[in-house]
Order: C-alpha cells, then sequence, then structure tokens
C-alpha cells in the first residue's frame, strides 16, 4: 500500500493511568475520524513521566505486555481499522522491566513488541533506574498498511538504530518520545536543543531514504519544573518536513504518507548502493583508540 495515512497523537498526561488510556483512546478515534491509518501515541503515554526520580513505588505502574492496555487498544484498533503504536511501561518478570512499545494490527491482533535498547541516564531522566535495554534486538512489523519499524525516544539520536531497522525493510519509522526542557533554561539553549533533536532524526530520514514520524509529549511536569516540548513532526524521505507541531498545544494530526517515495529517493541518492559494509566492522568497537 503506497498511501497511509499516519495520525500522531501529541498530548499531556496525568497521574491517573486510566484517565490518561482514554484520553488516548479519545485521540484515536479522533484521528480515525481524519482518516489516519496507523496512529502512534507519545512514549509512556498512560503516566506522566516518571523517570525523574528514583522511586521504587513507580514500578507499581508498569503492566504485563499482552495486558491490560493493550487488551484494550486491540478492541479499539479492531472497531477503528486502524494500527496503533502504543508506548508502555513493561513488567517482563520480577525486578525486570523494560520501556516498551506494542504494535497492534487493524483487525486487533497483537503483533509483537519493541523493547528500548539505548538507556539515558541523566538529571530529570533516570531511566536507567527503571528500565533493561533490549536484548531482543530491532524490529520491524508487517502491519495491515505499510512494514513499520519502531524505535523508542533515546534510540533517536542513534544513527545505527535507524539505518539498521530500515535495512530490515522498513518504510516508516516511528519514535514515540517524551523529550522537554528545563524550565530554568533560557530560550537559545532551549532552541539549539529542538533543533539537534530534529534535526538528528530528519539526518535518518535522508540516510535512509524513509519517512520519520516523531511524537512527543507536551505540558509542565514535574512540579513545574520540565516542559516537554511537544514538536511532533513528520519528514520525508529527504528531510522535508511534512508536518511539524507546536510547542504548547495538544494536537491530534494525520499526514498522508507516499511510501513510493523511498524508491524515488533511494534511486536518484543510491546512499544504500554505496554502502561500504567490508569497511564498517570498527563500528562495533567502543572507541577506536590509537594503540
Amino acid at each position: 500500500m503506497a498511501k497511509v495515512k499516519v495520525g500522531l497523537v501529541q498530548m499531556s498526561c496525568t497521574k491517573d493511568k486510566r484517565e490518561n488510556l482514554e484520553k488516548a483512546i479519545q485521540e484515536i478515534h479522533n484521528a480515525a475520524k481524519q482518516g489516519a491509518q496507523i496512529v502512534c501515541l507519545q512514549e509512556l503515554f498512560t503516566s506522566l513521566y516518571f523517570c525523574d526520580v528514583e522511586d521504587y513505588d513507580n514500578f507499581k505502574l508498569a503492566e504485563t505486555i499482552p495486558g491490560p492496555s493493550t487488551t484494550t487498544l486491540s478492541g479499539v484498533a479492531k472497531e477503528l481499522n486502524v494500527v496503533i503504536i502504543a508506548s508502555l511501561f513493561e513488567k517482563r518478570a520480577h525486578g525486570l522491566y523494560h520501556n516498551t512499545t506494542a504494535v497492534i494490527d487493524a483487525d486487533g491482533a497483537y503483533l509483537g513488541k519493541y523493547r528500548k535498547m539505548h538507556i539515558p541516564d541523566d538529571p530529570a531522566f533516570y531511566e536507567k533506574f527503571y528500565f533493561t535495554p533490549s536484548d531482543s534486538g530491532y524490529k520491524v512489523f508487517q502491519t495491515k498498511y505499510a512494514k513499520i519499524g519502531v524505535l523508542i525516544c533515546w534510540d533517536q539520536w542513534y544513527p545505527e538504530a535507524s539505518r539498521i531497522t530500515a535495512l530490515m525493510g522498513a518504510e516508516i519509522l516511528f519514535f514515540p518520545t517524551a523529550i522537554g526542557w528545563a524550565t530554568s533554561q533560557d530560550e537559545a539553549t532551549n532552541k539549539e536543543q529542538y533543533e539537534a533533536w530534529q534535526t538528528i532524526q530528519r539526518s535518518h530520514a535522508v540516510a535512509n531514504g524513509v519517512h520519520v514520524v516523531s511524537v512527543n509529549r507536551v505540558g509542565f511536569e514535574q512540579d513545574d519544573t520540565m516542559k516537554f516540548w511537544g514538536g511532533s513532526f513528520v519528514s520525508n524521505p529527504f528531510g522535508k518536513l511534512l508536518y511539524s507541531g507546536s510547542h504548547d498545544n495538544e494536537e491530534t494530526s494525520v499526514v498522508e504518507l507516499d511510501t513510493n517515495a523511498t524508491d524515488h529517493y533511494r534511486t536518484h541518492w543510491p546512499f544504500l548502493r554505496d554502502r561500504r559494509i567490508d569497511s564498517y566492522q570498527p563500528i562495533t568497537k567502543r572507541y577506536i583508540d590509537n594503540e
């Protein structure tokens, strides 16, 4: 299917998991009314971004996947005939947790999950306290409307993750995200950070010749010390912005993509053809010392 409409749900969250899930479902309905066939929700959409602190009580937010949220969303997907990309806090086993995105097909079938590979640890983003890095690798999912790849937030800064997922046949890369500005920062720093975030992802679109869809949360959290910057966007396979969201508002937007554009751009800019795979072994090293 060459033409596909993707929905981006950029929303704020509260402490109430049920309230957040119901709000997301309402916005999935909103996107479907606008013609969306694939709807992507932001990272950890059922809760506030709890990784701002190291608090053992937050592990109670986790759930199994498949589990309660995916069961509910499967019914929504089947009812609306849409694919749903849902980022959740997964409890894999006692003491083993992941930052995970489930993919549900348009008939309600659970297609599988991708577990976040790159786990940050920065002030107000203490994810290593909660999440184990994936041991199941990168993933693509053949949905009713397109073969998609899913990466999560911090993964978006690593070209290797996007390259591998694209080489596995992904026609669209989706990035559920939770990233924001400290309210103590100046505007110049905010602008620099956002532009770097968008630029690196648009570069993945160019390097791999695929559409990129990035969905971020919005609003003030962490006792108003963090403003999640929204700015969800869609890039075509040559880095052109097809949609760019606001930094302040909750928005549900639908954008039509033509996955046939991948063939056009990869033919005229044959980066995959000219890759020197025989020379890339050093990339597996942590750092290349001069010794």
